[in-house]
């Protein structure tokens, strides 16, 4: 499923797409991470495109110089928890804790008011949700998920699920691993390539 159906945006409330938005919003999840990230921002860079991480505390906490970075080009920064918890398989309390503390983090390396938060894997529960939206963040989900984790896929592949599937203010998710590598960096490179028009930042 590259798109959520219409019955997950019912029980689940997030920002899926940006509405009115002309250009396409890209995300990665999972940074930062020394083997990816570098060229990531190399490719954003050379096409003037602000994008926005969604970082893991673990990583940040690996990885600090690579966050700054992020931060010094311009980029927006999301919140993917500390541990990239799954909102299924742990108590509330536990999940609230988790995004707090990677938010904690977050805010020692950049000002920015807004709180975007990603669920891993898109998990997240109800009362997850609403006490998230309490304690003031903004859930971003998607509107194309290009599956570039996927080994037995092919660049030109996730290319054709982004070209098929966008429409103007998408949400699209790429994914900041050394596992999606493979083909999420040549596949960004071949959209950027062919496309003109994506220059927004999300949330701005």
């Amino acid at each position: 499923m590259y798109q959520p159906n219409f019955i997950i945006k019912w029980l689940f409330p997030a920002l899926y797409r940006v509405k009115g938005g002309q250009s396409l919003f890209f995300t990665f999840d999972d940074g930062p991470c020394p083997e990816t990230t570098w060229q990531i921002l190399a490719i954003l860079r050379e096409h003037n495109i602000k994008a926005t991480f969604f970082v893991v505390g673990d990583n940040i906490l690996r990885y600090p110089d690579l966050m700054r970075e992020i931060i010094s080009e311009g980029h927006q920064i999301g919140n993917h928890t500390m541990h990239h918890t799954d909102g299924f398989n742990v108590p509330t309390h536990e999940y609230i804790h988790d995004v707090e503390e990677c938010q904690r983090l977050i805010e020692t390396f950049t000002t920015q008011k807004t709180k975007f938060m990603r669920p891993p894997h898109g998990h997240i529960r109800w009362s997850e949700m609403i006490r998230l939206r309490r304690l003031g963040y903004t859930i971003v989900q998607w509107d194309v998920i290009a599956h570039d984790w996927e080994a037995d896929r092919s660049a030109e592949n996730i290319v054709n699920i982004i070209h098929q599937y966008s429409r103007p203010g998408s949400i699209i998710v790429l994914h900041d691993s050394h596992k999606a590598a493979p083909r999420s960096i040549p596949a960004l490179r071949t959209i950027c390539n062919s496309l003109s028009s994506t220059k927004e930042i999300l949330g701005t």
